[in-house]
């Protein structure tokens, strides 16, 4: 009989597509023993160590144990911990994002760098508009009389990084290294978020606060999935699985209300902080979003309690978090 048990997935990269890419390994080792794949069976309470039997499987720190006639046996093994997620295949399934030990660390590293890159980032651009970078030399880069936005250097650091993920599939402390240089490529390419939204060179005007708040949702998303979320548990089609699948879907469903209630970053949010999203929900709608619309159309009361609470003193408060961490708008548009 052949078993597989994995252990905590983790990663930069994985969060979204866990599932999908256990899925995967597992039916392409079935694809290669020529044979079913039997239920998944934990290693039991054996400490962490290495065990023979066990192949390694990259960075979802997947593990098959193996009998001793199959073809695999004697490559290379996996550290698996009496604590460890498992995935249970085809009866069973839990996806664990950063719960246990050291699976802490490739996500609280991709967060720092999220944060510290946004701060310097923020601190040097502010330096060469105020023009007191020069004696610094900092000022922007410049190719062929083209202005090279710091979202470039961002993008081509995600495309790299992914790359050494899927083809190199570190662990260890090379995938701490891994998720804080991801990290890096997120926050210089979100930092820029609304210069991709508008198509335009939109940095320090209004629309280029949106780009503080992308970087704010993905630092609540980050920070919430350190200490290690859930989203299923338990075996398919038992009770624990059916209520963790439930409490997932109303999750989802408060999400999207939030944003169709004009709160993206509260949904966004939401999708993993769910008391976040249940109070973003049953709060009044923005005036213009499509919540309000629809639904305030024929109710002037709730409608003018939402233009009261969204008012100009409600933006005046939101913008001045904004401007503290991102620094305040020009009075120009840049051209």
């Amino acid at each position: 009989m052949h078993r597989v048990a994995s252990s905590t997935i983790r990663g930069p990269g994985e969060d979204i597509t866990a599932g999908v890419t256990a899925l995967t390994i597992a039916f392409m080792l079935a694809a290669r023993l020529e044979g079913p794949l039997q239920e998944a069976q934990p290693f039991g309470q054996r400490p962490a160590g290495i065990y023979p039997g066990a192949v390694r499987f990259d960075s979802v720190r997947t593990a098959a144990a193996l009998t001793q006639d199959s073809e695999l046996t004697g490559e290379d093994v996996l550290l698996v911990g009496a604590d460890s997620a498992f995935w249970s295949l085809p009866s069973g399934l839990k996806i664990t994002i950063g719960a246990g030990g050291h699976a802490l660390r490739p996500m609280m590293w991709m967060f720092v760098a999220i944060l510290v890159t946004f701060l310097v980032t923020r601190t040097v651009t502010r330096l060469i508009r105020s023009g007191s970078g020069g004696g610094a030399g900092l000022g922007d880069l410049r190719i062929g009389g083209v202005h090279v936005h710091h979202q470039v250097f961002g993008i081509f650091i995600i495309i790299g990084t992914g790359i050494v993920l899927v083809s190199a599939t570190p662990y260890g402390t090379a995938l701490d290294v891994a998720a804080a240089i991801f990290g890096i490529g997120v926050s210089l390419s979100l930092d820029e978020f609304a210069l991709w939204l508008h198509l335009q060179d939109v940095y320090w005007t209004e629309e280029g606060r949106k780009s503080v708040d992308a970087i704010f949702c993905v630092l609540a998303v980050t920070g919430a999935l350190i200490g290690g979320t859930d989203f299923l548990s338990g075996r398919v089609g038992t009770a624990t699985w059916w209520s963790s699948a439930s409490a997932l879907a109303v999750n989802l469903i408060l999400s999207v209300i939030c944003m169709l209630k004009g709160k993206v970053p509260t949904g966004v949010v939401g999708t993993v902080i769910g008391v976040i999203a249940f109070v973003g929900a049953v709060r009044l709608a923005k005036p213009g979003s499509w919540w309000a619309g629809h639904r305030y159309a024929h109710r002037p009361e709730r409608a003018a309690r939402a233009a009261d609470r969204y008012g100009p003193r409600y933006q005046r408060r939101w913008n001045r978090l904004r401007d503290l961490a991102g620094g305040a708008p020009s009075r120009e548009r840049p051209l």
